[in-house]
């Protein structure tokens, strides 16, 4: 049990009642925590395992949260699955799998264990570090931004259909001067209103199901109509630098010169790769990825045979969709190749 307190291990053991589990993977972690893996872990304390972990959140028998770290990464994945299909399945690590137990939970949890005090943190004497909690995501900041591209790879299908391909054919590298007030372009998606859906980490059910364990807290963005404050962000194509020049006659449209650093940034990922994670591809239907980059303030949702939408820190809100272009296809197919996939 490397860096763990025997006596808070024992607490934390000590008839857990088991809430949910998350991966904490290359490929697979939640992202709320940071922009990488490397920096996930860092959030929690753990050095960066190239299999992964496995985080067990629960109670113990006075109502106190507990995470416990396992090295037993199948175990927990065989549990999230089982629990994402509805079956029951009874999550006990073996003692030997258990890395450490920290104290608190990384992630807001929706539910408590019957019988036992309601959770709270364990007492400073049993605990060797401060409790862990779930980041801040009352106002719109990385991990709220983390939350919405999350969001929208869990329901491309609804942001999807809300995009007009139309608005994409002819747009020029500079986006529409009418779509440059967010809420004024076409019809796209845009934030629910806080709660109004579950939470937005991949993996997260716990044996409630979904919408139980993981799934409190304010959401990211969530599907909504041009009704929705800040739904429409520029829509552009994703532009060619070379064709970009500073003596435009027309100002930028609001987030374009956002999305040029965005892409930018990812093509760099392409040339020297970034952190562990940073870039992660899942599984979508037929021969597509989902594709997940996220960098310093940016975020990246894409489809690798379709579009891409991007979130901004410095635009509260807004989700950017950009249309294939002739450029998006072929940096959607280089970050594929070295993004993190689950085993």
């Amino acid at each position: 049990m490397a860096g763990t307190d025997d006596e808070a291990v024992a607490a934390a053991d000590d008839a857990l009642y088991v809430l949910t589990a998350v991966l904490l993977t290359p490929a697979k972690f939640p992202s709320v925590l940071g922009d990488d893996y490397p920096e996930a872990c860092a959030a929690l304390g753990l050095p960066p395992r190239a299999d992964g972990y496995g985080l067990v959140l629960g109670q113990d028998g006075d109502g106190a949260r507990w995470t416990v770290v396992i090295d037993d990464v199948s175990l927990v994945a065989v549990a999230i699955a089982s629990w994402d299909c509805g079956m029951e399945y009874e999550l006990s690590p073996d003692e030997r799998a258990v890395v450490t137990a920290l104290p608190g939970w990384p992630l807001a949890v929706a539910v408590a264990a019957p019988g036992v005090p309601a959770p709270h943190d364990p007492p400073p004497e049993i605990a060797d570090r401060p409790p862990l909690s779930p980041p801040d995501t009352s106002f719109w900041g990385p991990a709220q931004r983390r939350l919405g591209a999350d969001e929208i790879a869990l329901q491309w299908a609804a942001w999807r259909e809300q995009i007009d391909d139309t608005e994409f054919s002819g747009a020029s590298e500079q986006a529409r001067p009418e779509s440059a007030e967010p809420g004024t372009g076409s019809a796209g998606p845009g934030p629910a209103e806080p709660g109004s859906v579950g939470s937005a980490e991949p993996g997260s059910a716990g044996p409630a199901g979904p919408g139980g364990p993981g799934s409190a807290g304010p959401s990211g963005p969530g599907p909504g109509g041009t009704d929705s404050p800040g739904s429409a962000g520029a829509v552009a194509t994703a532009p060619d630098e070379d064709r970009a020049s500073e003596g435009e006659d027309e100002a930028p449209a609001r987030g374009h010169q956002g999305v040029r650093r965005v892409l930018a940034e990812a093509r760099a990922y392409v040339a020297s790769p970034p952190p562990l994670g940073r870039v992660r591809s899942s599984f979508a239907p037929g021969d597509a990825r989902t594709l997940r980059a996220d960098g310093p303030g940016w975020s990246i949702v894409a489809r690798t045979d379709d579009i891409a939408f991007v979130l901004l820190d410095e635009e509260p809100g807004e989700v950017l969709p950009i249309g294939r272009g002739p450029e998006l296809p072929g940096l959607l197919e280089a970050l594929d190749k070295l993004a993190a996939r689950p085993l």
